[in-house]
C-alpha cells in the first residue's frame, strides 16, 4: 500500500471558481494515503467551489498563499474550474508559489483548467501536458507539447508535472498524484 504519511500537500485555489470535485477527490486520495492536504488561497477566509458553473460548497482556507513557504510542502495540487486558474494567474503570490515548486524540484499536479496558472508561472515550456481542450492553444503558445490524454506525467527539469483533462480523469490523476508524491 502506498503511503503519504508525513507528507504535506498544498492545494491552491482562488477564493472563487474551483471545480469542487477536482478539489475534493484528490484531497480525499491524499488523506486516504495518510498525507496532509492544506487549502491555500489568495487570502484567508472561505473558498467558494463550483459544480461547473453552479455554486457548490464552501471550504475554509488553511492559509493565504503569500504567507506560506514552499519548503513546508512536499507537492502542489492545482484544481481546475474555469474562473479558478484565471484568478490565480493574476495574483503575484500565487504565481511565485507555483513557480517555486518547479524551482525546488517538487511534484506539481494540475487538472482541467489548472494549467492556466502554470503558463503564468512559465512552467510548461518544453513539457508535455494535457488539459481541458480549450487550453490547447494557450499551452502550445507557452511552449508546451499538448496532447489529448487522460493522464500525462512529464518528468523534466528535475521534477514531475502531472496533468489530466477533466473530472472523468480523476481516478488516474489521483493515483498518479499519490504514487509520485510517495516516491519523490
Amino acid at each position: 500500500m502506498i503511503t503519504l504519511q508525513g507528507r504535506k500537500l498544498a492545494f491552491l485555489v482562488a477564493l472563487e471558481g474551483a471545480e469542487q470535485v477536482e478539489l475534493t477527490r484528490p484531497w480525499a486520495a491524499v488523506q486516504e494515503a495518510g498525507g496532509t492536504p492544506r487549502l491555500l488561497s489568495t487570502r484567508a477566509g472561505r473558498v467558494q467551489a463550483f459544480r461547473h458553473l453552479d455554486r457548490a460548497d464552501q471550504f475554509p482556507v488553511d492559509a493565504a498563499v503569500g504567507e506560506e513557504n514552499v519548503d513546508d510542502y512536499d507537492a502542489l495540487v492545482l484544481p481546475g474550474g474555469v474562473a479558478n486558474p484565471d484568478l490565480l494567474r493574476t495574483d503575484q503570490h500565487a504565481v511565485r508559489f507555483v513557480r517555486a515548486f518547479f524551482d525546488t524540484g517538487k511534484p506539481v499536479a494540475a487538472i482541467c483548467h489548472g494549467p492556466w496558472t502554470l503558463i503564468e508561472a512559465d512552467a510548461v515550456r518544453g513539457r508535455t501536458v494535457t488539459s481541458w481542450p480549450s487550453l490547447r492553444t494557450d499551452l502550445t503558445n507557452a511552449g508546451a507539447n499538448w496532447v489529448d490524454r487522460e493522464l500525462v506525467v512529464c518528468e523534466n527539469g528535475g521534477n514531475v508535472l502531472i496533468t489530466s483533462r477533466k473530472p472523468d480523469d480523476l481516478a488516474a490523476f489521483d493515483e498518479a498524484l499519490v504514487t509520485w508524491v510517495a516516491h519523490s
